[in-house]
């Protein structure tokens, strides 16, 4: 994993005191309401429904042990014992005071984090597969790239101010497990015929008010040309991009408006100016990095705790079984597993994480997955080295700690924003719908029959719960001042990347639990043995699913 340098720890230091110095000024009247906007917005801070919320930057979604008992630490002490994990593998603490933020700050800046182009419109946190660098379908560990690309984006002049927020994912799989179609820039790993490194580069995709899936830009980029490439979308964008709508602003409907040919002729010409200039990266510069991501070779040995019988877990215990086939993965070593905490347990709200789940999550990851965490846009953890041996004593402690509902993938382990019980853009409220779904369909042996089905939940059109790419999606909206929920169905993302479709008029939250055991009943009357839902979706399109779900209703 990544280490600061000391460029990188002093430029983070000085941050926070230039910082400091804002908040000061403003708290003293020496800075209005409307100049310390954008400068608190570009450190993170936004002003909520109830509080105001610091959006925390975890830079390709990995942690340490260390980070994450700092972020446990100022749950406790700033907050109120939790923290949020969002859709950007970021966290957010949503009840802190605004004078006590370039405390935080610095408290952060001891473990190499900051909350540096977590909102504001420039280049946001750089996200990946929480599977990277040990998938085994990998083709290449996108880390190192994503660093670069964090590093250049970095406090860049040039993109602090662009139309809009602008978002960038790379993924290293031969299955795309980052969404990148979904993002301003998607790059995903490729070699060439004769052997080359590099990405398929995808642009314009995004959620939000106009969603939209992302177009094929290059179908191979060399890796060293990646930042003088990405630099030349981003000047496009910054020069035709829209500054006089906001919701007209973002890169996808520059490509809508140019058409994908004249944007890619856009991007040619510029990347004529930059190609093989000084932003073009050297075989040095990958070595150097790849350095700081090598694999962890040691297997970590196991605990005294293995003494308890491991043979019985393995062999007997049911919900060993059942939380070893959703939530272990396969890693690229076959003596090691990837393992998924679940934050979707039934009753907590999905993402969150109390003070001492992250003390006893970076207590797990130290002494079974080399001290590493990667956060998922799932808003699930990662461990990503456990020694296949110590996995009964991994379950035994992550139950203890509320995290193995063994749910992952399934109906339960769904996606959801904080909506309108903290956010002041929203139209409705999530948590609530989202935990009534859980308890609804809190029986496993049910959630295992159904199989792979993937839920998200939006509390409004900004989709911060991605609620466009869920199999079923859910969307808050404001119906005369009364909450209402829209329902649509075929969303997904990877491969066979789709937008789901709206199936019919808004719904009231009591009603929402009926309408997806309706959807439900449709999928098990028409699905071939072992045929997941999504595959059904679309073999037998929406029809059905309308006619059981308003008819019923009716």
């Amino acid at each position: 994993m990544y280490r600061y340098n000391p460029t990188d720890q002093q430029l983070v230091d000085d941050r926070v005191a230039q910082f400091r110095d804002q908040m000061g000024r403003f708290l003293g009247g020496r800075l209005s309401e409307d100049e310390f906007r954008p400068l608190r917005l570009q450190n993170g801070l936004y002003v909520q429904r109830h509080a105001p919320m610091l959006r925390v930057a975890i830079p390709y979604g990995t942690l340490a042990a260390p980070q994450l008992r700092k972020l446990a630490d100022i749950a406790r002490r700033y907050d109120r014992g939790y923290g949020h994990f969002t859709t950007r593998c970021n966290i957010q603490f949503n009840w802190v005071r605004l004078e006590e933020v370039p405390d935080i700050l610095a408290e952060l800046a001891t473990v190499q984090m900051h909350a540096i182009q977590t909102s504001g419109n420039c280049i946001r946190n750089i996200t990946t597969d929480p599977f990277a660098g040990v998938a085994a379908d990998e083709l290449f560990d996108p880390r190192p790239y994503c660093e670069i690309v964090r590093q250049w984006s970095t406090l860049a002049p040039e993109f602090m101010f662009l139309p809009r927020k602008f978002k960038i994912a790379i993924s290293g799989g031969a299955e795309d497990r980052a969404a990148v179609r979904f993002h301003d820039i998607g790059a995903r790993a490729r070699h060439a015929a004769d052997g080359r490194i590099g990405f398929e580069i995808h642009v314009g995709g995004g959620l939000g008010r106009t969603p939209m899936v992302g177009r094929l830009l290059k179908d191979f980029l060399p890796r060293e040309e990646l930042l003088n490439y990405f630099e030349a979308i981003l000047r496009v964008y910054n020069r035709h991009g829209r500054r006089d709508n906001k919701y007209k602003a973002r890169i996808k409907i520059l490509v809508k408006d140019l058409s994908l040919e004249g944007f890619a002729q856009e991007v040619e010409d510029e990347w004529a100016w930059t190609r093989g200039g000084p932003a073009t990266l050297s075989e040095e510069t990958f070595r150097r990095m790849e350095a700081f991501f090598a694999r962890h070779d040691a297997v970590p040995a196991p605990g005294d705790d293995l003494a308890d019988d491991p043979a019985r877990d393995r062999a007997h215990d049911r919900a060993f079984s059942r939380w070893q086939a959703r939530n272990v993965s396969a890693h690229r070593d076959a003596s090691r597993a990837v393992v998924t905490l679940s934050l979707k347990k039934a009753g907590v709200p999905p993402g969150d994480a109390t003070a001492e789940q992250m003390d006893g999550i970076a207590n797990l990851a130290e002494r079974y997955s080399a001290g590493e965490i990667r956060v998922s846009h799932e808003q699930n953890l990662v461990l990503p080295h456990v020694a296949r041996r110590d996995l009964p004593a991994l379950w035994r402690g992550a139950r203890a700690l509320g995290l193995a509902t063994p749910n992952i993938g399934l109906l339960t382990d769904l996606v959801c924003c904080p909506g309108g019980d903290f956010c002041s853009l929203a139209n409705a409220r999530s948590i609530p719908v989202a935990a009534a779904i859980q308890q609804r369909f809190d029986d496993l042996d049910y959630l295992f029959d159904l199989g792979p089905l993937e839920l998200n939940l939006s509390g409004c059109v900004n989709a911060c719960g991605h609620h466009h790419i869920g199999h079923i999606g859910i969307l808050g909206v404001d119906k005369n001042k009364e909450e209402w929920y829209q329902v649509t169905v075929g969303g997904r993302e990877g491969e066979g990347a789709a937008l789901g479709r709206v199936i019919g008029p808004a719904f009231a939250a009591g009603q929402i639990p009926d309408v997806i055991q309706r959807l439900l009943e449709v999928y098990l009357a028409a699905r071939a043995e072992g045929e997941p839902f999504i595959e059904v979706v679309e073999r037998i399109g929406l029809a059905p699913f309308k006619a059981r779900v308003y008819g019923a209703a009716a």
